[in-house]
């Protein structure tokens, strides 16, 4: 039988030493035991000849000793259900074969499509599979969904929501099996209708009551974020409704008559496509595993069961969830539920997951918990994820040394495209972890925040934790934040709770809430008590509010230095902070910035979108008049937290003199802090009195920023109200 688990030296790696390790695997000794699986193995040697499954393949393992590794063909292994590894099954090496890709897959076809007279397409399930997600040749459908319904009309209260007569709802043949879909700040919900009467419907509970005001059970005060609070402005979208199937790429799945109807995309021929469903939840787990190491095996159509039950799906932040009727009362955030993974973790210890790929998941990629430590992600690829990319450690603020996370490894990581479904889910999450690095990953296309290291808001529980010596270091974050998911109050590296040594170094953070619709979407933000934070040589530019963010005095203690960015921020906030020698309200990053950025990320020689000139900067601004000390020149201030305003006005105006003509490409607008600036135009022109001039209407708010291509030589720029009104402004550039 298998000698006793074996264990390797914790020390943490030098930075050098790390590099090196994550390109090159560890040499194969002669005494090596290989065995072999295939995706359709059923031998009992487990030799080239005769492969075996996966589980045989594990289990004959358990049966030899020294090192042993287990080679997968290429192929797909479709799993019914998790391979499990234990302590039993330390010290292998799982690996594809050379030249080999072989995939995970919790995913069940669908198949035996038949037309309808509407142009849809109808299959049944299989027997025990409920489907939420659908991939069709590998591309993600969306479940059929509506518009969105204002708060006036779909009025949310503890016990249900008006407006079923007004969107039709009361008429749909099948209402409960239909979801509302709700955003109110840094959250997400989804809960089933369970019931329709009239105008009033009432939604499955848990859900229901853990996504209203008062269960006691959210921690920091987050009754301010519920779906019954005075945040809540809308129904981001009903989904899961025949009535609402009415777009290409759209599915609807009935639970009475167990089948899914799709309407194509041009192009699809449901006679011949592949249609795949995630079914199975969870396809690895390891718990109790040491020495195990994981390398080139990829991950797909794994399910994520929960939103699809009366749980539903009430989230808190950064895709956890608060589940069960009832629950221990705690203010720390301790019992909240982390989404359903591929791959999950469980008190390993050196374990590493090297060169993965994890895609089409109705969950999350990979979780470390229960007191994983010294453990690897590395050269990993997620893509296209319900959830996010990966979730490190715990939320027990004060775990037993048994249980703490600590010097886990994420890096050299690419997440693209994550939180798909679930918008409030960040790329990378770690909870009360110690010693943990985040390195050189790239990350893009994110609808809430980056990375996140850190919980326990402003609870004493966070102010004494085991917290500390983090690094988030030269990662790439790109279009975080995303507008089009109206979530709000992030960053791209959002943290919290006080964890002394922790280091935010060499990040490139580009378009973080760029373009968004409010003051919001930070750099860096240090939130709630987040503590003893060092904030060095970062390049942080195109964010939708502050670069740096420490808003709350109970944060101290934490030090910005030698940070390139485009905008400035208010000092931190908290006892003992500061911020020395950054270079701010740059429009050109100098080259060692350049080089900063580029060497971030997965990718060591990654693109840079430089800074346009601005010729905005050494204007002269003008406005009709002036509420308060909000002057003309703090939108050519180079700061984006900075406002000048108006008085409200008929046809109020913020005018720049350049000095001399000049051609002109684009403008960038940015609101202030009230978005008072509404149905404007945009004049143009080399004279003062605007005759001629070239000229822009933009009928809605101004955004961060509202952008105007243009191509016209002009000296002088208004910006001026239709109606009566305000014009407020934080920023004005002009790009030449």
């Amino acid at each position: 039988m298998r000698s006793a688990i074996r264990t390797t030296a914790t020390a943490v790696l030098s930075a050098v030493a790390l590099s090196i390790t994550l390109l090159s695997a560890p040499a194969q000794s002669a005494t090596t035991k290989t065995l072999y699986a295939a995706p359709h193995g059923a031998g009992s040697a487990c030799d080239r000849a005769q492969p075996c499954s996966l589980e045989g393949a594990r289990d004959a393992a358990r049966a030899l000793d020294g090192d042993v590794r287990v080679e997968l063909a290429d192929g797909t292994y479709a799993l019914s259900r998790p391979l499990h590894l234990g302590a039993e099954d330390s010290g292998v090496t799982w690996a594809a074969a050379p030249g080999a890709h072989p995939v995970l897959s919790g995913g069940r076809a669908l198949t035996g499509w038949t037309a309808n007279d509407d142009g849809t397409w109808t299959a049944r399930a299989p027997e025990g599979v409920t489907p939420r997600q659908l991939f069709i040749d590998g591309a993600r459908a969306t479940r059929a969904r509506g518009e969105s319904c204002p708060a006036s009309v779909c009025d949310a209260t503890k016990s249900g929501m008006t407006g079923a007569e007004r969107t039709g709802i009361d008429r749909w043949k099948r209402p409960t099996d239909a979801e509302a879909v709700i955003r109110v700040r840094w959250r997400n919900y989804h809960c089933r209708i369970a019931s329709v009467s009239g105008d009033l419907m009432t939604f499955a509970r848990p859900c229901w009551t853990n996504a209203s005001s008062g269960t006691d059970r959210t921690g920091p005060a987050w009754d301010t974020t519920t779906v019954d609070s005075s945040r809540y402005a809308k129904v981001s979208y009903f989904e899961n409704a025949r009535e609402l199937l009415d777009e290409p790429g759209e599915f609807v799945w009935d639970s009475a008559a167990r089948t899914v109807t799709y309407l194509p995309r041009k192009g699809e021929n449901p006679r011949t496509f592949k249609a795949v469903t995630p079914a199975t939840e969870g396809l690895l787990t390891l718990d109790g595993a040491r020495d195990v190491r994981l390398t080139g095996i990829g991950f797909t159509y794994a399910a994520y069961r929960q939103a699809s039950t009366d749980e539903g799906y009430a989230g808190t932040q950064a895709g956890l969830t608060l589940t069960g009727a009832t629950g221990p009362v705690d203010h720390a955030g301790r019992y909240y539920t982390k989404p359903a993974a591929a791959l999950t973790v469980r008190g390993g210890r050196n374990v590493t997951v090297d060169a993965a790929s994890f895609t089409h998941l109705g969950g999350a990629g990979v979780i470390f918990e229960h007191g994983t430590q010294d453990s690897t992600l590395t050269r990993s690829r997620f893509t296209d994820l319900s959830s996010g990319a990966a979730y490190i450690g715990d939320t027990e603020p004060l775990p037993s040394a048994e249980l703490t996370g600590a010097r886990n490894t994420v890096s050299y990581n690419t997440v693209r495209h994550t939180g798909v479904e679930y918008t409030d889910a960040v790329g990378i999450w770690a909870g009360y972890e110690v010693g943990t690095t985040i390195d050189h990953n790239t990350l893009d296309d994110l609808p809430y925040s980056g990375i996140s290291v850190g919980w326990g808001w402003n609870q004493p529980e966070a102010r004494d934790s085991v917290l500390r010596d983090n690094r988030i270091t030269n990662n790439r974050i790109t279009n975080a934040m995303r507008v089009a998911f109206d979530q709000h109050d992030g960053g791209a590296i959002y943290t919290q709770g006080a964890q002394p040594g922790t280091v935010i170094s060499g990040n490139y953070l580009n378009r973080s809430a760029y373009g968004n619709t409010e003051r919001d979407g930070n750099g860096i933000y240090l939130d709630e008590q987040s503590s003893h934070i060092t904030v060095t040589r970062n390049v942080l530019t195109r964010l939708g509010y502050k670069w740096v963010s420490n808003w709350a005095d109970y944060g101290i203690d934490n030090h910005a230095t030698g940070n390139w960015t485009d905008t400035d921020a208010p000092a931190l906030g908290g006892t003992g902070s500061t911020m020395t020698d950054n270079h701010t309200k740059l429009d050109r990053l100098p080259a060692e910035a350049l080089k900063v950025a580029a060497s971030a990320g997965a990718d060591p020689h990654g693109a840079v979108e430089q800074l346009r000139p601005d010729l905005a900067r050494t204007g002269t601004a003008t406005q009709s008049s002036t509420d308060g000390t909000a002057t003309a020149s703090r939108a050519l201030d180079g700061d984006t937290s900075t406002d000048t305003r108006t008085q409200s006005e008929p046809h109020a105006w913020w005018q720049l003199d350049l000095g001399t003509p000049r051609h002109i490409t684009q403008l960038e607008i940015w609101n202030d802090a009230s978005m008072t600036t509404t149905d404007f135009t945009v004049h143009l022109s080399t004279t003062p009195d605007f005759t001629p001039a070239t000229t822009t209407h933009i009928p809605t708010k101004a955004l961060r920023p509202t952008t105007v291509n243009t191509n016209t030589k002009a000296r002088y720029i208004r910006i001026q109200l239709n109606n009566a009104g305000r014009v407020g402004l934080s920023h004005v550039l002009v790009h030449p």
